[in-house]
């Protein structure tokens, strides 16, 4: 029960009427206004918060009280009064709707100090409201009417008493709490828009200082503390910003030793900035939020984060959902996405063996932990050229709760051995599945790559069966090749193709490599909108495959399952739609109990 519901439920408050015209009645003032403003909703909520948490009488709490003096005539959104005729104000409170820039959050502060100045209100505090994002801070006569750093607050104080050094605390009333979806993405919309500032840093390297912080986040939720111990992810009494920001780099410090290999970088943002990005986040519990939760807020925060420009990172749900429930993972299976990109493959696969975890242990059970997590930890692989996108799925991994370790950031092409040198279990014949969706229409150079000539489909061969190497080759095809290396005999891969691969006779070569080496199982075309949400409109399809033993020979018989259905989910503008992927998967289940020629 959220704290308005319970002013509802104890007649401090009621709501008329339904939808746009819906009325918050403030029974204690008989104060009426329209709940169906959002920053309404933040005030009422706010309003409950100062009663049962901060335990102030609902008599002794103002709405809309007219500030003294001003011209023109402004209102304060809430006012705790000290007496019962509120006459003297204790603190004054502006109240935004939630998801404000910091700008517009500066400028509540800045009315909030207006309201509450000495000619005015004389309120001893002033604080700002806005969802999750709150600031507190004393206005007794030592502090300069410009000051916004000494007079800064952890929190309001409760009934009238003193100032606490820290709001949040392990175990108590003030202890950080789960949240759901909406507030998550809320969050991370404000952080990540404070740190991109406009253009002060590029996307991804904004989001890669976002991890930085909420690995910090997440290991001092996990560290060690007792009961009533504060937690340091916060916002401390008098605690300026060069005082909070030499703590919580202190803090990432000491975690960069402990795992060198997540983040190689100090923090790079500047103290103010630092603020704000805890202030965003330091009431949630992160590790306490449901897996689920946290999974789709990451998701869809990402959904728009690698439109455009990134979209080439970054594989929308529907179709990493579909490639995973058809090649079904297990926690035997070595899984690897050579171009992970976000790391939707990755995050997916585990989910698979997380349900599959359930199906044999219970959910609170070690031996469930044991199954996915040694999976996470021991058998699930990712490699991703661009290093900021490489920080994303690292801490993308991290916050589903592992199996960032094994995620490295190289060139997929390169030469094996120099992966294995990362990480030894990078190498030949070693997993039995690969979900990928490489880069499709850039060009690999033999003049800038000379790996190139190392590669059979980075040669051409005449009549007599000399090779020579190329100039250049597409890079979807060069990862077949590195595919079918990594694979072992029988393992499988689904892989995103452009379907020039699949039908230019110009490649007609690829196909023959293809269909000499693996068993081709399974086609599904996509349709030309696919991908053009994320800035990309090449046609393409799903191809699923099964690694030869050495002596296999294909032939012309082997059955092929091929579906092309219209609709996957979304359309071209990202809007949901209709879904026959999941028709396609049960006509595939049938496929593989009879297997014979099939077309969807």
């Amino acid at each position: 029960m959220t704290y308005l519901e319970m002013a509802l439920a104890d007649n401090h408050a009621q709501l008329a009427g339904e939808g746009k015209q819906q009325k918050i009645i403030y029974t204690a003032k008989n104060h009426t206004e329209r709940y169906s403003d959002p920053e309404e909703k933040v005030r009422a909520e706010f309003w409950a918060e100062l009663i049962y948490v901060y335990g102030y009488a609902p008599h002794r709490i103002g709405i809309e009280i007219t500030v003294p003096d001003r011209t023109p005539s402004d209102r304060a959104d809430l006012v705790v009064f000290h007496d019962d005729e509120c006459k003297r104000p204790y603190a004054v409170i502006e109240c935004k709707r939630d998801g404000i820039t910091d700008s517009e959050f500066n400028q509540a502060i800045e009315q909030a100090f207006g309201n509450g100045a000495a000619a005015k209100f004389r309120a001893e505090y002033v604080m700002v409201v806005a969802g999750l994002t709150r600031s507190v801070f004393d206005f007794s006569d030592k502090h300069g009417a410009l000051e916004r750093e000494e007079n800064i607050l952890a929190d309001l104080p409760h009934a009238y008493g003193k100032p606490e050094e820290y709001k949040y605390f392990k175990g108590g009333q003030q202890d950080i709490k789960p949240v759901d979806k909406e507030v998550l993405i809320t969050a991370i919309k404000k952080c990540h828009q404070s740190l991109w500032g406009g253009g002060r840093l590029s996307p991804p390297t904004a989001f890669g200082e976002l991890c930085k912080l909420i690995f910090v986040k997440i290991r001092d939720e996990k560290a060690k503390r007792k009961k009533g111990e504060p937690y340091e992810f916060q916002i401390k009494t008098h605690e300026t910003s060069p005082r909070l920001g030499a703590r919580i780099r202190k803090l990432y410090a000491q975690e960069q030793e402990k795992e060198p290999d997540v983040f190689t970088e100090t923090i790079k943002i500047d103290d103010k900035t630092l603020r704000t990005i805890v202030s965003h986040m330091e009431r949630i519990n992160l590790n306490a939020t449901d897996l689920d939760t946290k999974g789709l807020a990451f998701e869809q925060f990402m959904d728009s984060f690698f439109k455009g420009q990134f979209g080439q990172y970054f594989t929308p749900r529907e179709i990493i959902e579909f490639a995973v429930e058809m090649t079904q993972p297990t926690n035997d299976d070595w899984v690897i996405d050579p171009a992970c990109g976000s790391g939707g493959f990755l995050l997916y696969a585990l989910d698979a063996v997380r349900k599959e975890a359930s199906e044999y242990h219970e959910p609170s059970s070690n031996e469930h932990y044991r199954h996915w997590h040694d999976f996470a930890k021991d058998r699930l692989f990712g490699i991703e050229i661009n290093d900021e996108i490489t920080r994303v799925a690292k801490m993308n991994m991290i916050i589903h709760d592992d199996g960032h370790t094994n995620v490295i950031g190289a060139d997929a092409l390169d030469s094996i051995e120099k992966m294995t040198a990362i990480k030894e279990n990078f190498r030949k014949n070693r997993f039995t599945l690969v979900l990928t969706n490489p880069p499709f229409g850039s060009q690999v150079s033999k003049s800038e790559r000379p790996y190139l000539e190392s590669y059979e489909l980075g040669n051409t061969t005449d009549a007599k069966g000399k090779k020579k190497p190329r100039n250049n080759q597409k890079t979807e095809i060069l990862f077949l090749e590195r595919i079918w290396e990594l694979l072992k005999v029988d393992g499988r891969a689904a892989i995103v193709l452009p379907d020039g691969v699949l039908t230019n006779s110009s490649l007609q070569y690829v196909r023959d490599f293809l269909l000499e080496r693996f068993q081709l199982q399974a086609v599904v075309s996509l349709p030309q909108t696919a991908f053009t949400h994320y800035n990309a409109g090449v046609k393409s399809s799903i191809v699923f495959l099964r690694k030869r033993k050495q002596n296999e020979v294909g032939n012309d018989d082997e059955p092929i399952f091929m579906a092309a259905p219209e609709k996957i989910g979304y359309d071209a503008t990202g809007r949901k739609c209709e879904n026959q992927l999941p028709e396609v998967l049960t006509q595939y289940r049938a496929f593989q109990k009879d297997p014979k020629p099939f077309f969807v």
